[in-house]
Order: structure tokens, then sequence, then C-alpha cells
């Protein structure tokens, strides 16, 4: 990697801090299971919390856990540049998902301290509560309440598989700050995320400058058929609720690569009921979602598949019962903030290339209500949301050196 300049975060202790993170939820095969608002969590937000403190910041929560340690700048009455990401995993999730951008962000931190350097902004890194959504099955949750996506009592009602709300959740581990969760005035937003895909990695990119994300839309669905032995039913009488699933498994599948290398089409839980070797099922619920860089891709996705899948179950003699969960537009980045973003890559040396991001993150409800922007790094095979996934040590610096030139560029910028 080439390019100096002379404000250098550290990049071991970058990498140590990463490493330490790792150790809450570690599981044997070298990933994380540090699921939201567990007890893990709290661990892993203590960590976090006295290393703010450590170094200066002055932290705070909001009513649905978002956590907010600020860093004063020479002029107070100056908008905050705002950068963070999450802590939370998947059950079976990587060291670096979201973790990298929180981590990072607390080394920016840190660098600036080291440096002596006092910005002319106050700047602030954010730990959102729940971006992955595996527990209480809302992804983006704590940048959803806090941009007004959800509303808090809606999500203070979400339980998990054990019955547990999110609203007992957060007093379990003493996270329901006092503070309220909602958009307060922000300057801009960074965000630095392992890219969770293949691209940077194939093109031997450094660097992904994220210009937005992509449409989405999800579903939950429902086949009901007829519970009978499968010893005993001919094929006439047979209503199989699996067959349908996997036939409209299959259509979805169908769907995305009609869409080329840009289509996303993924059933990601299946469901079956009874489950018995010697039953035919009655029952199966799946999940289903689309995306796509167009919204009006993303649109006739939405039309097609309900009335497709609606054939299928009809053709199985099957009734489908299907709900749209929620449905995202593309979201575009800010342009001044991305090309922050681009000045810093191209300042440093790296190799970099322009990304629309596949995955949801929480820059993407952020950026509803503050200008932002999202820096990528490659990470290994392309794997995320994988206990295997992996990241090299200067590709978590570089990262992080261009979240530090963006942020400390944006916090001194002339107005």
């Amino acid at each position: 990697m080439s390019g100096q300049t002379n404000q250098r975060i550290d990049a071991k202790r970058l990498w140590d801090s990463l490493m330490s993170m790792a150790q809450f939820g570690a599981t044997p095969k070298g990933g994380v299971r540090r699921l939201t608002l567990t007890d893990i969590d709290r661990q892993a937000r203590n960590y976090f919390r006295a290393r703010c403190e450590a170094a200066g910041l002055t932290v705070r929560v909001d009513e649905i856990g978002n956590m907010f340690a600020r860093r004063p700048g020479r002029d107070p009455n100056r908008l905050p540049v705002l950068f963070g990401s999450h802590l939370d995993s998947q059950p079976s999730g990587g060291k670096f998902d979201g973790a990298l951008g929180v981590i990072a962000g607390l080394e920016v931190m840190q660098s600036l301290n080291d440096l002596g350097i006092v910005t002319d902004a106050p700047v602030e890194l954010i730990n959102w509560t729940d971006e992955e959504g595996s527990r209480f099955g809302h992804s983006l949750m704590g940048s959803g309440v806090w941009s007004g996506v959800y509303t808090r009592d809606k999500v203070y009602a979400l339980t998990d598989t054990e019955g547990t709300s999110v609203e007992t959740a957060l007093d379990q581990i003493g996270y329901r700050g006092p503070e309220p969760a909602k958009p307060f005035p922000a300057d801009a937003y960074f965000e630095l995320h392992i890219e969770q895909g293949p691209i940077l990695e194939r093109e031997h990119k450094e660097i992904g400058i994220g210009t937005g994300a992509q449409a989405q839309v999800w579903y939950d669905a429902v086949t009901i058929g007829q519970d009978s032995h499968a010893g005993t039913t001919p094929p006439s009488t047979r209503k199989d609720a699996l067959v349908c699933a996997a036939r409209i498994i299959d259509l979805v599948d169908r769907m995305m690569r009609a869409r080329g290398e840009d289509g996303r089409g993924t059933v990601g839980q299946l469901l079956v009921s009874p489950n018995s070797r010697n039953v035919i099922p009655g029952e199966v619920r799946f999940s289903v979602e689309f995306r796509h860089p167009s919204d009006a891709e993303v649109d006739r996705l939405d039309a097609q598949f309900p009335r497709e899948a609606g054939f299928i179950a009809r053709d199985c003699g099957v009734q489908l019962e299907l709900t749209q969960l929620f449905k995202i537009p593309a979201q575009p980045f800010d342009p001044a903030c991305v090309d922050l973003v681009r000045q810093a890559s191209a300042r440093l040396g790296f190799s970099s290339r322009e990304i629309v991001s596949g995955a949801g993150h929480d820059a993407v409800y952020v950026a509803r209500h503050v200008p932002t922007a999202m820096i990528f790094t490659p990470c290994k095979d392309g794997l995320s949301h994988n206990e295997a996934e992996s990241i090299k040590p200067e590709e978590a610096a570089a990262g992080c050196q261009v979240l530090f030139e963006a942020v400390l560029a944006r916090a001194n910028r002339t107005i």
C-alpha cells in the first residue's frame, strides 16, 4: 500500500482493539455470537464505553440503546460529524461485520488525541443497537427508531423466540438510556464496513467508495396444505406445503437470475411443520427478499413475485399467505461526503472503486436525515455472516485511515 501522510492512525492498536472486541462472544470456529441486548452484548458495550471514556469522550445512551461518544470541537456551535456502525452480530457471525466501523471509529478518536488535533466541529462515534435483526427480527432497529422509520413503542414490543421484549431486554442489560431516540442536527455521517461481497478482492481494490445502497423488498411467506401420511396418501390427494414452497423458492432464484449480476433474491429461513420424516408437510414458513440498485426493478419484482407465487400455490392446491415486511427505496449517499472518501483514498494512494452496497446498513436510514457516505474494505472470499469471515490487518488499517481523513476533512471544512 502506497501513500503517506504525517497524520497516521495506529494500525497495531486498531488490530489489537478489534481482537479484544472479538473476545466478547467468541466461538470455537473463530467467529462471534454477540446477539443484541444479551449479556454478551452488555459486556461488549461496557468495554466500548470504558475505552471511549478513557479517551476523554462523553458517552450518552438513548432510549433504544444507541450509544453516542462525543469529542468536543473548537467551535461548540458547529454541527457534529458522526461516524460509527454496530457491535451486535449474527448467531454465527464474524469478528469484523459492524465491529470494524465502531472500533475504527474509536481509533480515529484516539489518533486525534495522540496527534493533538482539535477539530473545528465536534466529532461523535456511534454504536447503533441491533443492526443485524437476528434476535428480534427487525434489522436496522436502532437506526430505524432514531431515524423515525419505526416507532419506539412498536420496537419495544418486539419479542425474541423466548418471548422477551426489546424493552425488557434493554432494561435487563441496563442500556435503556434517558435520551430520546430521534434525529438531531448533524453535519455528516461516515460508516466504515467490510464489503461482505467479493468485488473488491476480485478486482484487487483496497477501498470501496460507497455511493449508495440497493432498494429492497422483504416478505414473510406461509404455504398451508394438509398434514397427511407419507405412505398412504397418493399424489392426486396430496396438499404438500413443502413442495409448493420449494417451487416458490425456485421462482425467487429464477427471478433473481433474470436480472443478471445486479439481481439479488434470497430465501434464508425455512420452518417446516410438522417436520416429521413420514408426514407430508402441512405448513411451511419462509422468508423472501429481493434487492436491486434500481427502484423501478424492485417495483417490478414486487409486482411479479406475489402474482407468480400465487399461481404456483393454486396449481399445488395449497394456500399462500404473503406479507410484505418492508420495502426500502434505493438510497443514494451525499455527493460531497462521497467525494471526501474518494479524495482521501486517492491522497493515500489506495486503489479503489465505487460500490452500491448490496447489504443494508445503518447508514441507509441515517442518510434520510444526515449527509452520508460509506467506506468499504475487502473481506476474504467475500464471505460474511459466517464465523470464517476474515480481513487482513493492513486492510483494516487502510479503511480506518480513509475514515480518519474523511472525518477530519469534514470536521475542519470551511463553512
